[in-house]
């Protein structure tokens, strides 16, 4: 009776092996016995159910590989995010539906917020640079058109 529930059990750690290859099983450590199990032998009947469910619920958990996205994609996911928001679903709801996690999420927003504050000064100054340029060539231009009135007058 005992070798048949050995037996058993063997079977079944051999298909728990083959559905997980990846697992390794540990080797059972001998346990001390106590006062109540000296002189009794157990009848393993329980015990051996325990163990082959013990083993069975150590599945391999699939881990996805890590998305890299890039500047565009983050972009676009902040976009979608933030209509999602507008129209009045809660965050977490519009994070899930774009496929990143909610500390994703705010990292990204964070970065973002980040990238345009310095771009708004690169703005700034590109259009105060323009500005003067511009002030430059319409200063040249009322000089010539007044040079030009001095002389249809006979001014200069």
């Amino acid at each position: 009776m005992a070798d048949l529930k050995e037996s058993e059990a063997n079977q079944v750690a051999a298909e728990v092996k083959e559905q997980a290859p990846g697992i390794k099983e540990k080797a059972a450590k001998p346990r001390k016995q106590t006062g109540r199990q000296r002189g009794a032998v157990r009848t393993g009947a329980k015990s051996a159910q325990q163990a082959s469910s013990s083993k069975a619920v150590a599945s391999p958990i699939a881990r996805t590989a890590r998305k890299i996205y890039s500047e565009k994609e983050r972009a676009q996911k902040l976009g979608e995010i933030e209509k999602q928001i507008g129209r009045g679903e809660s965050i977490k709801a519009s994070v899930q539906k774009a496929g990143i996690s909610q500390q994703t999420y705010s990292h990204w927003k964070k970065a973002a917020r980040q990238i345009t504050q310095s771009d708004v000064l690169k703005d700034m100054v590109k259009l105060e640079e323009e500005n003067a340029r511009l002030k430059k060539l319409l200063a040249d231009r009322l000089r010539n058109e007044n040079a030009e009135l001095k002389k249809k007058l006979g001014l200069a």
